[in-house]
């Protein structure tokens, strides 16, 4: 059955904040360079008001997803809750601008919308301190069902798994959409998170998931291992694709009877906030249209290339045109 959207993307819808720092801001914070740190409304207010001069953006990794599979000429839609508020408003004037649908129905009175705090260190490398506000407040009443199952791949964001509602969303959507005869991928987003959620994590990937993206610090964490071969033992066969992507190393596509590598995208570093939600929408773009892995595995390093270049996580040039110059139809 054809599919009316090509990529449903499940996640936090936050605006983010992000500000260039250097190493000794970090340990003056106690903040933990490289990881996802969640915070309060007071600690966000702390925080903020220390960091140095701040670019603010759209963000959130599903969201970001999204706009790069939109980018790549992708037809997206999104599913995450923001406040009726100036920064819910900023949101999706944003995520509908970049091309992607998002019809949730804003939170009426409570938290405000969620907020992350990025601190780009001079190595590039991103920490993040994320207020979820109202982004907590999605529940499996937000799952659109109708939306699920005419999506061809429903993507499910890691960082949104912290909340018991959340993942009964998640539980749901992979429910709708494998019984409409779709796909699910999902993002492990962080090794922080996958610590706090490692039995869930790993049945839900048995259970429920077609293609996992993990970092390598992630997949280790997942499966408490000491090696990256280690790791891709564990993976195979618990899903039938797993994407890990090595930074500078590129990326391993895992399945039942082969390994891919897939060498990364050459490129100055700039920021990378991003990377790996890019390189998501970039593989996902060529999977949907029935490419070889390692050709998706190649888009997604393009994709993935590109956020690096740049501060910010969304595309600054369009994605499709890139693609179109370095991998030739």
């Amino acid at each position: 059955m054809t599919a009316t959207f090509e990529l449903l993307g499940i996640g936090n819808a936050i605006v983010d904040v992000i500000a260039r720092c250097e190493e000794t801001f970090l340990a003056e914070h106690r903040l933990a360079k490289g990881s996802m740190t969640l915070i309060g409304s007071e600690a966000a207010e702390r925080l903020y008001a220390a960091m140095g001069p701040a670019v603010e953006m759209s963000g959130g990794s599903a969201a970001n997803t999204l706009a790069a599979f939109a980018s790549l000429g992708g037809r997206g839609a999104f599913i995450g809750k923001v406040a009726d508020d100036q920064l819910g408003a900023v949101f999706r004037h944003d995520i509908r601008a970049a091309g992607v649908a998002f019809d949730t129905p804003p939170a009426n009175g409570g938290a405000p919308t969620a907020r992350c705090l990025i601190l780009v260190t001079p190595d590039a490398q991103r920490t993040m301190n994320t207020y979820l506000g109202a982004c907590v407040t999605l529940t499996e009443d937000d799952v659109d069902e109708a939306r699920v199952a005419e999506s061809a791949v429903t993507y499910l964001e890691g960082y949104l798994f912290d909340p018991p509602a959340a993942q009964a969303a998640f539980r749901k959507a992979a429910r709708v959409a494998h019984e409409a005869g779709r796909q699910v991928a999902l993002t492990l987003s962080d090794p922080f998170c996958v610590d706090r959620h490692r039995a869930a994590f790993r049945q839900l990937i048995r259970d429920a998931v077609d293609i996992l993206f993990a970092n390598e610090r992630e997949i280790l964490s997942l499966y408490e291992v000491d090696s990256f071969d280690e790791a891709v033992a564990a993976v195979r066969g618990e899903t039938t694709i797993a994407c890990l992507t090595r930074s500078e190393k590129g990326s391993v596509i895992v399945t039942a009877g082969e390994v891919i590598e897939v060498a990364a995208e050459p490129t100055e570093v700039v920021d990378t906030t991003g990377a790996g939600d890019a390189y998501a929408a970039g593989f996902l773009w060529g999977y949907v249209r029935g490419r070889a892995l390692a050709e998706c595995g190649r888009i997604g390093a393009i994709a993935a290339a590109e956020a690096i270049s740049h501060v910010g996580a969304r595309p600054m040039v369009r994605l499709s045109d890139l693609v179109a110059e370095r991998l030739p139809a």
